[in-house]
């Protein structure tokens, strides 16, 4: 066993222990919405560790890896949802959360829009979830692989056994202790690597000559990447049930502006990182054959030993605080969208309780099935994005704003959104029109028809 891999263990067996002691005695509203007690340091360390994840890490190093520096805008643009989130959306949310109780984002769209669109959007973010919860177990599997030489599949379920442990115990009022720690170890980790990374690849001057539109920030290279990832990535963090139900846990309106706008600026300043890495990366290891390899083996190869441990172990933690995060999301919508709002409406907290940590295992298990399909950080984060993006944005900003907006307008708005995705992402590949990529297609598909649903529709109060 090395080093590295022994830390590791020793790492996991610590926040798995702070997790079940904290969530010993944790009830319904403790899980949920840890009791709608965290100040805005707490919430600040939950949202950012669970917004520094696989895709943010192992996914947008690999991307600054094929690409470079343009790599950035796959964290900055999640910081300037994050900004929106903080100072417009998020505090109207926990206000319409206080005032009904609301634990869920369904509870808000179903008050809004009905049952029928409560059972609609459960069903196809809870499929899209269990993508974005494959990305972040391909990202603990990919440091696995380079400590301890694990498969995929082990890597996979290694990481899946883990996160599920604490989870399990108090749901959001664990993680958001367990965050707190992963989070300082996240930050100290990338704030020494990313310098020592450039000095390992021989500076700035020579990882940077001759490079052309590797180092040019404002490139796009390709459909998904460069500035372009604006359109995909930062509406997703201002809808995300995941985050919304992060924000209902705020004791209250200015530790949702304080807590998420510090996550937000970290995650602009965060976003440097990465990039840097992975063109660090490409100078030291031109061969690679998969890219998502590129931050664990630069790590482990080309760094002092305490340090590059510290890194993979902040990489560890990164990719476990989102897969809490992506839990969190399948139990609360398994648990109390679907099946308080569908299957047994008179459930007590208890059973519904019981139900979320059942959905969370049947989750993981899934979750690993997803990764084997995929086997690529970024291609199963894509997915997840997407989907979210085209299902929640419309209808969420529709129903915070638009005060007459009934159920029509709602399932108008996702049963022309999904299918315009599909057909856009199916004719095109992938790629889009230009700027108009599979999302921002769908998204505004589902704009033009929810305001026709609402023009067509009697007016309500």
């Amino acid at each position: 066993m090395t080093l590295p891999f022994a830390i590791l263990i020793a790492y996991s067996i610590l926040f798995i222990a702070l997790g079940l002691w904290i969530g010993r005695r944790a009830r319904a509203g403790e899980f949920f919405v840890a009791g709608r007690t965290l100040g805005p340091g707490l919430l600040f360390a939950t949202f950012l560790a669970a917004n520094i994840g696989a895709s943010s890490t192992v996914g947008a190093t690999s991307l600054g890896y094929a690409e470079g520096l343009s790599a950035w805008w796959w964290n900055g643009s999640a910081g300037i949802g994050s900004l929106v989130l903080a100072f417009w959306v998020g505090p109207r949310m926990w206000r319409e959360a206080t005032a009904h109780g609301d634990l869920t984002l369904g509870d808000f769209l179903e008050r809004r829009y009905g049952r029928a669109m409560r059972g609609l959007v459960a069903s196809l973010i809870w499929l899209g979830t269990l993508t974005i919860l494959a990305a972040q177990l391909l990202g603990i599997a990919a440091v696995l692989n380079v400590v301890a030489g694990f498969s995929m599949l082990t890597g996979c379920a290694a990481g899946a056994l883990v996160t599920i442990s604490y989870f399990i115990a108090g749901g959001l009022l664990s993680t958001a202790w367990v965050n707190l720690v992963q989070l300082i170890v996240i930050l100290a980790g990338f704030g020494i690597a990313a310098p020592l990374a450039v000095g390992a690849a021989g500076g700035w001057n020579a990882l940077t000559a001759g490079r052309g539109s590797a180092v040019d920030v404002l490139a796009s290279i390709g459909p998904a990447s460069g500035w372009r990832l604006l359109f995909l990535l930062a509406p997703a963090f201002i809808v995300s049930p995941g985050l919304l139900q992060k924000a209902y846990g705020a004791r209250d309106e200015a530790a949702v502006r304080r807590g998420i706008g510090w996550n937000g600026a970290a995650l602009l300043v965060f976003a440097c990182a990465p990039p840097l890495i992975g063109l660090a990366a490409r100078a030291l290891y031109p061969g690679l054959d998969k890219p998502d390899l590129a931050l664990p083996t630069i790590l482990a190869g080309s760094m002092p030993p305490a340090i590059g441990t510290l890194a993979l172990a902040a990489v560890f933690s990164a990719e476990v605080s989102s897969a809490d995060a992506v839990l969190f999301m399948l139990a609360t919508s398994a648990s109390r969208d679907l099946y308080r709002g569908f299957v047994r409406p008179s459930a007590s907290d208890v059973e519904v309780l019981r139900v979320a940590r059942a959905a969370a295992v049947v989750g993981s298990v899934c979750g690993v099935g997803v990764a084997m399909v995929y086997g690529s950080v970024r291609a199963a984060v894509g997915v997840f994005y997407a989907i979210l993006t085209v299902t929640l944005f419309v209808p969420v900003i529709g129903g915070l704003y638009f005060r007459g907006a009934g159920g029509r307008d709602g399932l108008a708005s996702v049963l022309t959104g999904i299918p315009v995705l599909g057909v856009v992402y199916l004719a095109t590949g992938g790629r889009g029109y230009g700027v108009l990529s599979p999302a921002l297609a769908g998204m505004l598909a589902s704009a033009v028809a929810f305001a026709v649903a609402r023009s067509l529709s009697p007016k309500r109060t």
